[in-house]
């Protein structure tokens, strides 16, 4: 039985691709980089830093590059949304005694505090959550994930992670748990076939419960 749901937050609980990508890409572009539209959504779901590296970007240049791209990011914050069904979803999960919500962020404790928490209510249905700052290693790594259900002191069997992209894919494989494919956010669903469940909308999260 499944007791643990870890969530991840872009593209699975709130639509931000087009508050980041767009500013990611214009930032590049200014500094020298050019990155094709399907290596940019593979840059979509891992830590900023691992994104700009993963760009192929000068380490000299990831501490600036990367202050204008958020500086350019949150000028579109207004474009974030939650995803239709979440909100009820997570409401009624919420509710059972046996189950725990957690979230597994690449963001930071900053960035979670203030760009999810103080903006989203559905923020309140969480028992705990993990940040780029709980671990050294980042997805696709296994590390967030353990510490997610680690965290509501859960076993690896008995946890889910819900998440868009290959790494949450990746690091909940990794971490000896199962996968749910959030394919109402994914931008590459082509590369979640390997999901133990496939979830067309957030309303499919009840059926496993």
């Amino acid at each position: 039985m499944l007791k643990n749901f870890i969530f991840d937050i872009d593209g699975t609980l709130i639509d931000t691709i087009n508050m980041y990508m767009p500013a990611m890409k214009t930032t590049l572009e200014k500094y020298g980089y050019h990155v094709s539209k399907d290596d940019m959504r593979m840059l979509f779901g891992i830590t900023a830093i691992d994104a700009l590296r993963g760009a192929h970007v000068k380490e000299e240049d990831i501490q600036p590059l990367f202050k204008e791209w958020f500086a350019l990011a949150y000028q579109n914050s207004d474009k974030v949304t939650v995803f239709d069904g979440v909100d009820e979803t997570l409401n009624t999960m919420s509710q059972r005694p046996d189950i725990n919500l957690v979230v597994a962020t690449s963001k930071t404790t900053e960035e979670y505090k203030n760009e999810f928490e103080t903006h989203f209510g559905i923020a309140k249905y969480f028992k705990a959550h993990v940040t780029a700052d709980d671990t050294s290693k980042h997805k696709p790594d296994p590390d967030p994930v353990i510490a997610g259900f680690t965290k509501v002191n859960g076993k690896p069997e008995e946890s889910v992670y819900i998440g868009d992209t290959i790494n949450d894919l990746k690091a909940a494989h990794a971490a000896g748990v199962k996968f749910g494919a959030a394919l109402w956010g994914s931008a590459q669903p082509e590369n979640l076939t390997k999901a133990d469940f496939s979830l067309e909308k957030p309303q499919d999260l009840l059926e496993l419960i």
